[in-house]
């Protein structure tokens, strides 16, 4: 039995998202992505060799799923994005905004290495996959523990 909450509840969360994307000949592929969630759409880092980028340039239906899951205390909520994602040129301020979720807001903290070898904030090659969904699910089960009465109340 499906028991909705708000979805910012969980988009607010430094999580792991899930986006899944089609392969030309219609085989799915997923990949855990970092998100940012701003102005009614969710922004994920890619680069313009990366293979999601691609799918989605050939076949921009795609699927995002978040998990806000803690056994010990019995929460597991699932929200789903469906809709069609377009690739956007690097905005470096709204990836910042997006580091600083998973990384702290202080950017004179965050690992030199990582910034310079992985996340490249003003690489040109950068872009970000934009979701702007046309739904969105969301089914809280915090239950599971507890029983009927919801973990998250």
């Amino acid at each position: 039995m499906p028991t909705p909450f708000d979805p910012e509840d969980v988009l607010r969360l430094p999580l792991v998202a899930i986006l899944a994307s089609c392969e030309t000949d219609g085989s799915p592929r997923n990949a855990p992505v970092w998100f940012h969630w701003e102005e009614g759409a969710l922004f994920m880092l890619s680069d313009d060799s990366a293979s999601s980028a691609r799918r989605i340039l050939n076949d921009p239906r795609v699927a995002v799923e978040i998990i806000d899951y803690d056994n010990g205390q019995g929460i597991m909520r699932h929200l789903g994005l469906r809709g069609r994602a377009t690739i956007e040129p690097m905005n470096p301020a709204l990836f910042r905004r997006l580091l600083s979720r998973y990384l702290g807001p202080d950017e004179t903290r965050w690992n030199p290495w990582f910034i310079e070898t992985v996340a490249r904030i003003d690489d040109p090659s950068g872009r970000l996959i934009r979701l702007a969904p046309d739904s969105i699910f969301t089914n809280d089960v915090s239950f599971f523990r507890t029983g009927p009465e919801l973990a998250t109340s």
